[in-house]
């Protein structure tokens, strides 16, 4: 709470602005005496209340990006103030296994840093918002004030604020749930509490242990993700964004999104999967990013899927036939590709200016066929790295018996060796079988047979598959002669 006289001498101050300002109006004081009466009177009501003020406002950039030392500062509270404050919100996020207790709107704590004495004050304020929306709102901007005597000015700017800094990210970081997050639709961003990302818990279970993959393929991807979390020094000196890019490639059920989980578990990050087809436009794709934190991995999945980004770019021609054409309202216009979501705004994405703003983010595309991406998509320091999720082979197959089975060796081994040398089978379909017949009997041994026979059954379907397409081909081959 504010010290009484401190209420008092702010009273007496205003009170003396508006004399100044009622004797400037009805006295005509001549402006050069008016100047210096203002000055004098500052430099008393200076004496009097000797305070200065920090304000901490909760977004930054014409309010695009929420401000670190304002969530810092939030969390600092959280652990540190509570305990003497009058009145208290609680809140249960989304996912979140507790709540987090803050002090509430236009609540006062004192805080003590090396013997000083320093107030915060929780505010908010109010505006009407311009948009245009069936859920009319009020925005509210929160801040906090941060007041301390003006002797102590160098001490809060300096080391008590870099105090906040680093105790409120301790905070953070020990009170931390991962989260998954997918982007929401942009005509919901402006409703009711709307919001560009909704999130859940993030609890996927897979790790690099349990992944069905080759162990030296493991390796690699291991040792350039460490290489890549411990770089920021790394990439700040050679003048490059804290960011890397992975392309996972290969048929269904390959793995693709387990690997993604086990990144993210490997990392602790948060995962934002992001649907480019509820995008519209390029300036919605900037501002989706930017509402992304550190710390973080961006998926596009089926990237083939979401855009026209097959094959090289290549200039567009509008075409219209007269009928649309007379469907448009006079002075309604074609919208051009500035106004919508385009390949050279995902490359701005993923490499341009915007892609700066923060840091120590992966990006991870995955795809079914990367021959159909556009090749400037996935080039070198776009995707940097080109991971290809493959059938099943042997290696694969003893971490699926390890996990299921709960064996390392086995006699049939051999047997499912040879037979995953020429039968492409998924890691799903094996996971499947060896879950199946697990849950059914507990025998070791009569779960591998099973498996074998449905990678034998497998075998024999595709060779009969192939004759058939051979024999249509030695057909269609005939009847061209004739």
């Amino acid at each position: 709470m504010a010290e009484p006289w401190q209420t008092a001498t702010g009273v007496i101050g205003t009170i003396i602005v508006l004399l100044i300002t009622t004797m400037a109006r009805y006295h005509n004081i001549p402006f050069p005496i008016m100047d210096l009466l203002m000055t004098f009177f500052r430099k008393v009501l200076s004496i009097v209340y000797p305070y200065g003020q920090i304000t901490i406002n909760e977004y930054q950039g014409e309010h695009m990006q929420r401000d670190e030392l304002y969530t810092t500062s939030e969390a600092y509270l959280s652990s540190v103030c509570t305990s003497r404050a009058r009145k208290l919100k609680a809140e249960l996020g989304k996912g979140c296994d507790r709540p987090l207790v803050t002090i509430d709107d236009n609540e006062e704590v004192t805080d003590t840093f090396r013997g000083t004495k320093v107030w915060w004050y929780s505010r908010k304020r109010t505006s009407n918002t311009s948009v245009i929306s069936f859920y009319p709102r009020n925005e509210e901007r929160k801040y906090y004030c941060l007041t301390f005597h003006k002797r102590h000015r160098q001490l809060v700017e300096g080391e008590y604020l870099n105090h906040i800094l680093q105790e409120g990210r301790a905070a953070i970081l020990q009170n931390r749930q991962r989260k998954l997050f997918t982007n929401n639709p942009s005509s919901n961003w402006y409703n009711y509490r709307g919001s560009v990302w909704s999130h859940v818990k993030f609890e996927h279970p897979v790790t690099f242990d349990t992944l069905a993959m080759d162990p030296e393929k493991k390796a690699v991807i291991l040792d350039d993700l460490a290489t890549f979390r411990e770089g920021k020094e790394y990439y700040h000196r050679i003048g490059k964004a804290w960011k890397r890019g992975y392309l996972l490639y290969g048929p269904p059920g390959t793995g693709k999104s387990s690997m993604i989980s086990a990144i993210a578990n490997y990392l602790e990050y948060d995962v934002y999967d992001l649907e480019l087809t509820a995008i519209e436009t390029n300036t919605e794709l900037r501002k989706i990013f930017i509402e992304t934190t550190g710390k973080s991995i961006i998926v596009i999945e089926d990237i083939d899927c979401s855009l026209d980004l097959t094959n090289k770019r290549k200039e567009k021609k509008k075409e219209k036939d007269d009928e649309e054409k007379e469907k448009l309202l006079p002075g309604q216009e074609e919208k051009d590709d500035n106004s919508k979501l385009t390949l050279s705004g995902l490359l701005n994405f993923i490499d341009g200016l915007w892609s700066a703003c923060g840091g120590e983010r992966i990006l991870i595309f995955t795809t079914n066929h990367p021959e159909k991406l556009d090749e400037a998509l996935i080039r070198r320091g776009r995707m940097d790295m080109h991971i290809e999720m493959s059938y099943c082979t042997f290696e694969a197959f003893k971490v699926l018996a390890k996990n299921y089975l709960e064996v390392e060796q086995h006699e049939l081994f051999s047997s499912i060796r040879t037979l995953l040398g020429i039968v492409n089978i998924t890691p799903a379909d094996v996971a499947e079988g060896l879950l199946r017949k697990k849950s059914r009997n507990n025998d070791v041994r009569a779960c591998l047979e099973n498996l074998i026979r449905e990678i034998e059954a497998k075998a024999k379907k595709e060779a009969s598959e192939d004759a058939a397409k051979e024999k249509d081909k030695l057909k269609a081959g005939s009847s061209a002669q004739n």
